[in-house]
């Protein structure tokens, strides 16, 4: 009959393994073309706004899929196809406007295929600092260049908000703090 530490220490490996594969995937970096999950949030009173995660790090050929959760969002990219805003994506790269996402539940998806840095926003909630960033392979790009002082286009509150690169880079998934 196995000791009770024994019995223990085995529980305590079966516990961490039905943990770990209960952990909803957006906590968990995805593989190679799979999908990821973006949460469009809101407080009740939409007095906060946000993405969740705002920072993320992925594959080429990853799909990337918004849901909104709450009030009325879009997830448009930084490219000047896009009311004019500012490139802040790869030049290469396919820009994106969801439109109105109202509807909890409702989604949006692309895939991502050309290495570099994607800053995008919700368009009704930019000046908020409603703002992501994914860095698709490695960092480049327009998205990886600083600011400029002034630069049109982008509101402060929405430049104070991008995560670092080096955080996505590191930590693969960057949330905005509680």
């Amino acid at each position: 009959m196995p000791s009770s530490s024994s019995r223990r220490a085995l529980l305590q490996a079966g516990g961490l393994t039905l943990a770990g594969l209960a952990a909803p995937a957006i906590l968990r970096p995805a593989r190679a073309g799979g999908i990821v999950e973006i949460l469009l949030r809101s407080d009740t009173l939409g007095t906060k706004v946000w993405f969740d995660p705002i920072g993320l790090l992925i594959e080429p050929g990853q799909t990337v899929r918004w849901v909104n959760q709450a009030n009325v969002h879009t997830t448009t990219a930084y490219h000047p196809e896009n009311d004019g805003r500012p490139l802040r994506i790869p030049e290469r790269a396919r820009p994106w406007d969801s439109g109105y996402l109202v509807e909890p539940g409702e989604q949006f998806e692309i895939t991502l295929e050309v290495p570099g840095v994607y800053d995008y926003c919700c368009a009704p909630h930019e000046a908020a600092g409603m703002v992501g960033r994914i860095i698709v392979g490695t960092p480049g790009g327009p998205g990886a260049l600083p600011f400029a002082a002034g630069e049109g286009g982008v509101p402060p509150a929405a430049q104070a908000a991008f995560p670092p690169i080096a955080a996505i880079m590191g930590q693969r998934i960057v949330r905005v703090p509680a």
